[in-house]
């Protein structure tokens, strides 16, 4: 058997992602493929098509083909085997067998085609050897990285302690009226006072990291650096999953632009981190007082139904950045009815706040700390009254002759919430497949490498309170237990808020902004 190349391509011929394995050119592959659907007879159901000089062994994917291009004395037997194990490849790294997701998962592709075809000649691998040789989980990077870790960690460590040490010494300078002694520095250079040394030091310890920009080709030498290695990708935008085990920087960036040159779209992996950020972005415009309300929940359901225990830890955090507008009293809004425990801060007046509701410091003439987040109130529900939980999950499991039915739900109980970017997550049997789905509210995906069906729900409100997913697979009804749930929320679960700032002496109104959070801690139904 000779395979000449391997592709998946649409109906009318276009190729998404192709590789090859012996020498061809671009323009050769593509008029191949081109060629292929005008040579297949309407009607008539084959699984190969012959040419002068090339056979094409093919299977339909829904809406597109996965097709083999072998020499007409290869092994018809062997392509069709091969060709089936091509095709159980696929829907291990895209859920959907459709265009966009082959395009974003193209380099996974080309990785695990690597490991059934060297050199046009078929691997004696299976499924399950081809998902390790991609992973290529390395120990020795792990504990590298670890060590690193501890290295970076002592570092940070030890540049504080220097900047207190630094800062300490210009106080003392300062208060005994001397002038700030100079710190050596490296060779006959110096810094000319400790302040300065203090705050280039504090400076680099608090300075943000940077996100780290991966590169959307990881491994780009693996696959081969040119197209007239074999790689041929038509819309390359995913990074691999395969371990990168050493740096190639000049090639890989020399690989983007000739990709970029022939009018390819390359993209990074940070562009769906920043999507999932834009629900609890801070607010834009955040004023010299900002607030922040922070509710997390932790919750255990039993899978007969009843709640095991339930509890919410809520905070008020206040920040003042001007020192005008530190003496201050915030009024609070309680209008809560599942009877939470509340407790303020030691230095907040208990008296001013159990009478007129206001969070003031016993001190009338002193202000909230300047540019820190300071917790003023807090309260706590635990309960295990099954009216309280926000979002109830009934799963049914019933078996079948072929496995087991699995039908879900979800009702949101508490219609006040909205909550955003819902996850439920299912475990589901290992190495029998992907999950046949049936009915479906929202979206989902199945991760075969942690065997986890999430189920993906981007609102839920009182617009959309319930729904349902059925899917069938091969297993048993405690195989999908325990179930987690994950959610946020810009409002929070008990009805607190912060219903205006005064001054102290003027009670005169002050501007602030406020952020409110509801987030999930744990969620689980056992």
């Amino acid at each position: 058997m000779v395979l000449l190349a391997t592709a998946v391509c649409t109906k009318a011929g276009k190729a998404i992602v192709s590789r090859q394995f012996v020498e061809m050119t671009r323009t050769r592959i593509e008029g191949l493929l081109a060629a292929f659907p005008k040579l297949m007879n309407t009607g008539k159901q084959h699984t190969f098509v012959e040419t002068e000089s090339v056979r094409y062994v093919y299977q339909p994917l829904e809406k597109l083909y996965m097709v083999l291009i072998t020499t007409k004395n290869s092994n018809i037997l062997e392509d069709l085997e091969t060709l089936r194990l091509f095709s159980r490849v696929i829907p291990e790294y895209c859920r959907v067998l459709e265009e966009s997701e082959i395009s974003e998962h193209c380099f996974d592709l080309i990785f695990a085609f690597d490991e059934i075809v060297a050199l046009g000649y078929r691997e004696n691998v299976n499924l399950a050897q081809i998902r390790t040789f991609t992973e290529m989980d390395s120990h020795e990077e792990k504990v590298f990285r670890a060590v690193r870790e501890t290295q970076e960690r002592e570092a940070k460590a030890e540049m504080r302690r220097k900047a207190k040490e630094l800062q300490q010494a210009r106080r003392d300078a300062e208060r005994q009226g001397k002038k700030a002694p100079g710190f050596g520095g490296f060779g006959s250079g110096g810094v000319s006072g400790g302040g300065s040394a203090a705050s280039m030091i504090t400076d680099t310890i608090i300075e943000p990291e940077k996100p780290k920009v991966t590169p959307a080709v990881m491994r780009a030498d693996a696959a081969g650096l040119a197209c007239e290695a074999g790689l041929y990708i038509i819309r390359p935008s995913g990074p691999s999953k395969a371990l990168k085990l050493g740096a190639k920087g000049k090639d890989v960036e020399n690989f983007v632009d000739k990709l970029k040159s022939e009018g390819e779209h390359v993209t990074s992996s940070t562009k769906r981190s920043s999507e999932a950020a834009k629900v609890l972005s801070p607010p834009v415009n955040v004023e010299s007082v900002h607030l922040k309300i922070e509710e997390k929940i932790s919750l255990t359901c039993g899978r007969d139904g009843g709640l095991q225990n339930m509890e919410v830890h809520g905070m008020i955090m206040l920040r003042v950045s001007d020192e005008k507008q530190g003496r201050i009293r915030l009024q609070v809004e309680n209008d809560d009815k599942k009877g939470i425990q509340l407790q303020t801060h030691p230095n907040v007046d208990k008296k001013l706040f159990t009478t007129d509701s206001l969070i003031g410091l016993k001190n009338p003439e002193k202000s909230f700390p300047l540019n820190n987040d300071v917790g003023v109130l807090k309260w706590r529900l635990q309960t295990t009254e099954d009216s309280f939980i926000p979002l109830t999950i009934n799963c049914w499991p019933s078996e079948s002759a072929t496995g087991c039915d699995v039908n879900i739900e979800y009702e949101l109980q508490e219609d006040t919430l909205e909550l955003n970017d819902v996850i439920i997550s299912i475990p589901v049997p290992a190495g029998v497949g992907a999950p046949l789905i049936g009915e479906l509210d929202g979206e989902y995906r199945h991760d075969s490498r942690k065997n986890i069906l999430e189920w993906c729900l981007p609102v839920i409100d009182a617009k959309n309170k319930s729904g349902s997913l059925e899917f069938s697979i091969a297993g048993q009804p405690n195989d999908f237990f325990p179930i987690n749930v994950s959610f946020v929320s810009k409002k929070n679960y008990c009805n607190i808020q912060v219903g205006g700032i005064s001054h102290v002496d003027s009670s005169s109104p002050v501007r602030f902004s406020l952020e409110t959070m509801f987030l999930v801690d744990k969620y689980e139904i056992l």
